[in-house]
């Protein structure tokens, strides 16, 4: 069942959206054909219309059906931005329809047609199925205000002007106006819905690059604010002491002193700075692996109730919650994802599950993903960790601590939240 329905689950919602609204605009040919194409073979029966008209007439219909299609997907394509507008298409689309309209009106003119209703719905039929292809390579809605009433009005006063019944004209005017509006419409916002669905996912994508690069961004702001000024107090007085030492002055022993103090006191700096953004809060992860996930439009479900934890038992947790998730981004194929610390059996146990586990495992046991270091952390707070393919096709990241030796050392209880974020956009790769 899930290679039947791979196809559709692994797409992200923006294509979902844009395969089922392709898949409409397929449709309204099959209904065109239906609604309108087979309208002269029921009028042969009656033998109100000609068995050769009747096929003739179909094949019309036919063939203007499969041209809207056609028109609609390229249209779509424009749409998005992804060709040009389907100018093309746009002119055979006029040509086909205007030429139809006047041929079957011809006939219905020169007794040829003998049902006025078959020619009226006809001809209502292409021309409304028309509108609902033009319009969507139409830029301004304004102007579908406009294309429906002139399509309208050119249908009925081709009819009167062949010498149709007025009561004939008036009714492929005003049943162009009301099917026209309507199809146009609907395909109108069907176009825009999928355009504005499709930039929510580049948003979000964007959303979580931009938070990446500001982490980088920030990081490396530090770095340079601690090294940029030592290393220039430590390369003028390294000069100093070359000049000095030169001289044979005893005074390059002093600068040399100096240099290597500041070297340390670099040392130790660096190693606040490179502490601060390695240490990981537990809690802090938790909300960052939701805020990280929601934004690459991963579902994610938080689940913590676990007591509170030493400062060493939850940075060893935050790492897992990191890199399981920095996992699921790079290496997944994931929509959903599921995070939870609970208290089992005298250990805390913190799990991080996700789907996609086909290339989420594959990825993430390439040596050097990170689950060495992972198990080496929570080694060196009595722990153990576990990866590998979960059940229904899911990867599992599975963290084991136990608290006997934990009981001095704990912190106030952590507050408990249980929240789920709903996925909106599509998959886009990233790391935090």
């Amino acid at each position: 069942m899930s290679r039947l329905t791979g196809w559709w689950s692994r797409r992200g919602n923006a294509a979902k959206v844009e395969l089922y609204t392709r898949w409409s605009f397929h449709f309204f040919a099959v209904l065109e054909i239906a609604s309108i194409g087979l309208v002269p073979f029921s009028s042969a029966r009656d033998e109100a219309v000609a068995t050769p008209v009747a096929a003739a007439v179909t094949l019309l219909v036919c063939a203007h059906a499969v041209l809207t299609a056609a028109l609609s997907s390229r249209a779509l394509d424009w749409v998005l931005d992804r060709r040009d507008r389907p100018v093309r298409l746009i002119t055979a689309e006029v040509a086909v329809t205007a030429g139809g309209a006047l041929a079957l009106l011809t006939l219905r003119a020169t007794g040829v047609l003998a049902d006025a209703a078959t020619a009226v719905a006809v001809v209502t039929g292409m021309v409304v199925f028309s509108l609902g292809g033009l319009v969507l390579c139409v830029r301004r809605p304004r102007r579908v205000l406009y294309l429906v009433p002139a399509a309208a009005l050119a249908t009925g006063g081709a009819g009167a002007a062949l010498g149709l019944h007025p009561a004939e004209a008036l009714g492929s005017a005003v049943g162009t106006v009301l099917g026209g509006y309507g199809l146009a419409f609907a395909c109108g916002f069907s176009a825009w819905l999928m355009k504005i669905v499709w930039e929510l996912e580049r948003s979000r994508d964007l959303k979580a690059r931009l938070a990446v690069a500001e982490e980088r961004l920030r990081f490396g702001r530090d770095l340079h604010d601690i090294l940029g000024r030592n290393l220039s107090v430590i390369a003028l007085k390294s000069e100093l002491a070359v000049q000095l030492a030169r001289r044979e002055r005893p005074e390059a022993v002093d600068q040399m002193t100096e240099v290597q103090r500041i070297a340390r006191e670099s040392q130790r700096e660096l190693r606040d700075v490179v502490r601060g953004y390695r240490e990981a809060d537990l809690r802090v992860e938790l909300e960052g692996a939701r805020g990280v996930l929601d934004a690459a439009g991963i579902a994610c479900e938080v689940a913590a109730d676990g007591p509170g934890l030493p400062d060493d038992v939850q940075a060893a947790l935050g790492w897992v919650v990191r890199e399981a998730t920095t996992n699921v981004l790079r290496h997944g194929d994931a929509r959903r994802c599921a995070i939870a610390v609970r208290e089992e059996e005298g250990a805390v146990v913190l799990t991080v599950e996700n789907d996609g586990a086909e290339r989420t495992g594959a990825g993430a046991a390439r040596p050097g993903s990170g689950l060495a270091g992972l198990r080496e952390r929570i080694a060196a707070v009595g722990g153990e960790l576990e990866a590998g393919p979960g059940g229904g096709g899911t990867f599992r990241v599975s963290a084991r601590i136990p608290l006997a030796h934990q009981e001095g050392r704990r912190v106030p209880e952590a507050r408990t939240e249980t929240r789920t974020e709903a996925s909106t956009g599509t998959r886009t790769e990233g790391e935090r």
